[in-house]
């Protein structure tokens, strides 16, 4: 039934300005259409990020999104970092932290948030 259906990632927000700025300008993703009001769609690679304005934002205590970067894992970590995003650290048995990034064997991957609180999620190798 939904096997070839494409999906798409959706991030509740409380601002829905501050999102836009926030992923727009900090992560680099372009913004494909703001005309519903309090909900704005993002492109990331071949599908697409949902960002809308909602009363219950950040308060999911799981990964919101993910995306598969492959062997640009530093080079993004670095990038985020110099535009000031904080990375998030845990308690991961198994992996290796290495400046910013997790490592464990040929994964590596690293963890922060919006400015709401949504936990973002970067993986590659």
């Amino acid at each position: 039934m939904l096997k070839d259906k494409s999906s798409s990632a959706i991030v509740a927000v409380s601002d829905i300005e501050r999102a836009r700025t926030f992923y727009r300008d900090t992560l680099g993703l372009q913004l494909l259409d703001d005309s519903m009001g309090d909900v704005l769609v993002f492109r990331t690679g071949d599908t697409s990020l949902v960002v809308y304005r909602s009363d219950f934002a950040g308060t999911n205590k799981a990964n919101a999104a993910v995306w598969d970067v492959g062997s640009e894992v530093e080079s993004i970590a670095a990038m985020l970092k110099g535009r000031g995003v904080s990375f998030e650290r845990y308690d991961n048995p198994g992996m290796d932290l290495k400046g910013d990034v997790y490592v464990a064997g040929s994964m590596k991957l690293f963890w922060f948030k919006d400015p709401d609180g949504n936990i973002l999620h970067v993986n590659g190798t």
